[in-house]
């Protein structure tokens, strides 16, 4: 069988206040323990080299938390070991996310010269109330301020990262806040609505959002607005310029391989025997640093065969421009036939379109993914 890519995520899991919209493994410290814990990950990293498989890393993505918490020399360190553990391609695509009230013109140059040439900038929103309501610590200045950090750094791949549906949000504020965004012209821009998730502080208490046909009132609009600046809609909430897709975010839709390091990562890995596993590490950041080695994983399951074809259509359709059946094949160990009657049956309810090679779904099959997907879950 024929491996797919492979890339690496790195999760950093401190920041500077939990925001009360987030349901990721983060945790407020005022304090980071970045010797200890960079040796940590280089550690995990090394138990995890019999995965990589003679493969080479294509793309590594820094998330967290605020990775930007960390200092450039942390980082630098950081890169530096992981170079010398595996293979990385010449046109390694290395993301970092980072928020602007921890963003200062030094520190993005450093994290430039370490490696890092891609960033991922959490603005969210430009208005200072939507700011506060959201719990962030930065203001409209500071992420203002941040995007010409970003630029002065030399990074000429740039991702702002922008929520609507806010609390009390109009279209009309919507709309500033990413006119306010393509007048700085990044290469991508991630632009999702707030969804209230569970175990978060939302969840408990929620805000007032804006009514379904506001919300597609602003989603109508965003769409537009984004395609009229020249931004492609490339999955259901990614957005960016020519040559400039995310290319870490596309491995994992198009049902790539991916390495997670660090407290509560992720991974994906596929077997020779075709066998596909996912795992995730310790998720405590203080259970995972004094993790002996061989002790990073917290978990481990390998997927049923009866629900590789649910999972492959749970990223890939996603994706505006779908996958093809070869590609299916390929990424799944499965033939294309298997999945064929689902396929028929959603084409004929016009939810997807299939011209023989290429799948995709139409514009009301996007609408009703989950129910799209559901149909290859046995």
């Amino acid at each position: 069988m024929l491996l797919p890519p492979l890339g690496l995520y790195i999760h950093l899991p401190w920041c500077e206040r939990k925001c009360p919209y987030c349901d990721f493994n983060s945790h407020e410290s005022h304090s980071i323990p970045e010797e200890q814990y960079v040796r940590a990950l280089l550690q995990d990293l090394r138990d995890d080299l019999p995965l990589v498989q003679g493969r080479t890393i294509a793309t590594l993505f820094i998330g967290g938390g605020t990775p930007s918490l960390f200092s450039a020399s942390a980082i630098s360190q950081l890169l530096l070991g992981i170079a010398a553990l595996v293979p990385l391609a010449p046109t390694l695509e290395a993301t970092m996310e980072a928020n602007p009230g921890s963003a200062e013109a030094d520190k993005f140059r450093a994290f430039r010269e370490a490696g890092i040439n891609r960033l991922s900038l959490g603005i969210q929103s430009f208005d200072d109330a939507q700011l506060q309501a959201l719990g962030r610590v930065h203001t409209r200045d500071q992420a203002l301020a941040a995007i010409e950090f970003a630029r002065a750094a030399g990074f000429d791949s740039v991702n702002l990262d922008l929520m609507h549906g806010l609390p009390g949000q109009s279209l009309r504020g919507a709309e500033n806040d990413l006119l306010t965004a393509i007048s700085f012209a990044p290469a991508h821009l991630s632009w999702y609505q707030l969804t209230i998730e569970p175990n978060t502080v939302f969840h408990k208490r929620p805000p007032r959002l804006p009514v379904e046909d506001e919300l597609a009132d602003i989603q109508q609009r965003g769409e537009q607005l984004l395609a009229d600046n020249g931004y492609a809609q490339y999955e259901v909430s990614a957005y960016s310029k020519p040559g400039f897709n995310c290319r870490h975010n596309r491995n994992y839709w198009s049902f790539g391989d991916y390495l997670g390091i660090g407290a509560g990562a992720h991974g994906k890995i596929t077997f020779a025997d075709g066998r596909i596993r996912r795992y995730s590490k310790r998720r405590q950041p203080q259970d995972y640093m004094v993790a002996a080695p061989g002790n990073f994983v917290g978990s481990r399951h390998t997927l049923e065969r009866n629900d590789i074809a649910g999972e492959f259509m749970m990223n890939a359709l996603r994706l505006n421009d779908g996958f093809t059946l070869p590609q299916f094949a390929a990424r799944t160990g499965l033939k294309a036939e298997s999945v064929a009657p689902q396929v028929q049956l959603l084409c004929e309810r016009e939810l997807l379109t299939c011209d023989g090679v290429v799948v995709k779904t139409t514009e009301l099959g996007r609408r009703f993914l989950d129910d799209v997907v559901s149909n290859f879950f046995t």
